[in-house]
C-alpha cells in the first residue's frame, strides 16, 4: 500500500465543510487557482464533479488534467483523498 501524505490524513480525518480546493491531497496553490478560475473554489465542488463522474478513478483522473494541467501523482493524490474521504463519510 501507497503512504499518504500528511495532508490526505489531515483531509479524510474530518467532514469536508468549506475547506478551500487546495486542502485535497495533490492540489496545491497552482492547480487550486486553476481550479478556482474555472469555478472549482471548494472541495466540495470538486468532490461534486467526482461523484458525477460515479467515482470512477479513470474519468476522475481525465477530467483533473483536462481542467486544470495535474500530473500523474497529482491526479492519484486527489482521487485516492476524495474516494478515502467518501468511504469513511458517504
Amino acid at each position: 500500500m501507497s503512504s499518504t501524505s500528511q495532508k490526505h490524513k489531515d483531509f479524510v480525518a474530518e467532514p469536508m465543510g468549506e475547506k478551500p480546493v487546495n486542502a485535497l491531497a495533490g492540489i496545491g496553490e497552482v492547480l487550486g487557482k486553476r481550479l478556482e478560475d474555472k469555478g472549482f473554489d471548494k472541495a466540495y465542488v470538486v468532490l461534486g464533479q467526482f461523484l458525477v463522474l460515479k467515482k470512477d478513478e479513470e474519468l476522475f483522473r481525465d477530467w483533473l488534467k483536462d481542467t486544470c494541467s495535474a500530473n500523474i501523482k497529482q491526479q492519484g493524490d486527489c482521487f485516492g483523498c476524495l474516494k478515502e474521504w467518501c468511504d469513511a463519510f458517504l
